[in-house]
């Protein structure tokens, strides 16, 4: 999030590169970046290790993550845009292979409809206590020593590069894995093509995509809008985004809740709907009143955890509707099209910046056409987003009724093969999980 909403506008108004670089680099690299997931996603596929499939991976992306946070957050006026361009590859390959092994480890701890959704909830849950922790630095830089701007941006990432390593170690030390099956397929572009022509994909992604531009564009404009709009400073802005987080936080155990009553795809339709109404109630806002702005903030983001949790868990059960249909798990590629679809989200959201100066929108000199524009994408382009989400979920095909029949027939045939297996492989396929690393 950092990366997202405060890095773009720091290399534009702090560092001084222009509005199309900055807008231009980040969508391009984010494009260059979604080509490395389905290779990622194949090997982990294909990996089997002590430590398992997706641990190795963690480790090995965290400390790319860690130098590239590093470089971007010290960036100093007289960069130039290849310095952007060169941190931002060498962080975004080290953010796939994180982000991948995280969300598809969390998709095989279990294979219950609604426990996957409460498992997707606590990892959100944990996504937005972290965003809260790091978005409060640059305000807390600000009061307690007077620092500037530049001074909350680089606390940001001695955040990351401080926390990362210990939360990584902690994670691959503590949480096992339950068995991979035997290795026995191809993982690579043409199946990860061959998943992304299945009807409740294509269904899936459309959503996730539009859920991920949609909060991409409020989340990249939105220290602009705050400022220029409705007149607040950086630092009240960054209270406000604060505000929105926390309210993210307590938003993260209803939709699990409602998932439960209505389905998963209900609920996210729900979500796009609240998401809708409550962005175009942004513009509504008078300009300098923080209790109305800071009211708006909370019920904006309350849906804001939905759609992270929810597609994730959805792909997992898409994963054993893919083991039925194929007899192959393809968890990480999978995920790979979940995180390049989020991936190819925020890229679109962040090349918005190009369309904005093209419509007269100068971060440094107001003019009436400018401001127009930064409301209509910061509000209205979003919430026509969130209003198409619902109307694609509500005839998504895979619900709680589908997925139990789905096990049904899994559990008959595992049963079957473990029946005229060898009695070796039969009790290597009964260990319940990996033990992490000694």
């Amino acid at each position: 999030m950092p990366l997202v909403v405060y890095l773009p506008e720091f290399y534009v108004s702090t560092v001084g590169l222009s509005l199309s670089a900055v807008g231009a680099a980040f969508l391009i690299v984010r494009l260059i970046d979604i080509a490395f997931d389905p290779f990622v996603g194949g090997m982990m596929d294909r990996t089997r290790t002590r430590l398992g499939r997706f641990r190795p991976w963690l480790l090995a992306g965290a400390p790319l993550v860690a130098i590239g946070a590093f470089a971007l957050f010290m960036g100093r006026p007289g960069v130039t845009p290849v310095y952007l361009w060169a941190w931002l590859l060498v962080t975004y390959a080290g953010y796939s292979m994180c982000v991948l092994s995280h969300t598809a480890w969390g998709g095989v701890l279990s294979t219950d409809y609604q426990q996957r959704s409460r498992i997707y909830g606590w990892w959100q849950s944990g996504n937005v206590v972290g965003m809260i922790l790091v978005l409060c630095l640059p305000p807390l830089i600000a009061k307690l020593t007077g620092g500037d701007h530049t001074a909350g941006i680089q606390a940001m990432g001695w955040f990351i590069v401080a926390l990362l390593p210990l939360s990584v170690i902690l994670a691959v030390g503590v949480v096992g894995e339950p068995p991979a099956p035997a290795v026995r397929h191809a993982a690579g572009i043409k199946q990860y093509l061959a998943l992304l022509r299945r009807p409740s994909v294509i269904r899936l992604l459309t959503a996730d995509l539009l859920m991920g531009v949609a909060p991409g564009i409020a989340g990249a404009l939105f220290i602009f809008f705050f400022e220029r709009i409705k007149n607040f400073d950086k630092t009240q802005s960054g209270i406000l985004l604060l505000v929105y987080f926390i309210a993210a936080l307590a938003g993260a155990p209803i939709w699990p809740a409602v998932a439960k009553r209505i389905g998963k795809h209900g609920a996210m339709a729900v979500g796009g709907v609240m998401y809708a109404v409550v962005q175009v109630a942004a513009v509504l806002t008078p300009a300098s009143n923080t209790v109305l702005a800071m009211a708006v903030l909370v019920l904006a983001g309350l849906p804001y955890t939905a759609a992270p949790m929810l597609v994730r868990s959805m792909m997992a059960d898409i994963g054993d509707e893919e083991r039925l249909e194929s007899g192959v798990d393809r968890t990480g590629l999978l995920y790979a099209i979940v995180t390049g679809t989020l991936k190819l989200g925020y890229a679109l959201a962040i090349g918005v910046f190009p369309v904005l100066a093209w419509l007269g929108f100068d971060p440094k000199t107001p003019t009436a056409a400018g401001d127009t524009a930064l409301t209509m994408f910061y509000a209205i382009v979003p919430a026509v987003m969130g209003v198409l989400v619902a109307v694609i979920m509500l005839r998504y095909p895979l619900d709680a009724e589908r997925l139990a029949e789905i096990q049904r027939q899994l559990a008959a045939r595992d049963s079957t093969e473990a029946n005229t297996a060898s009695p070796a492989a039969q009790t290597e396929s009964h260990v319940p999980f990996s033990a992490p690393a000694e």
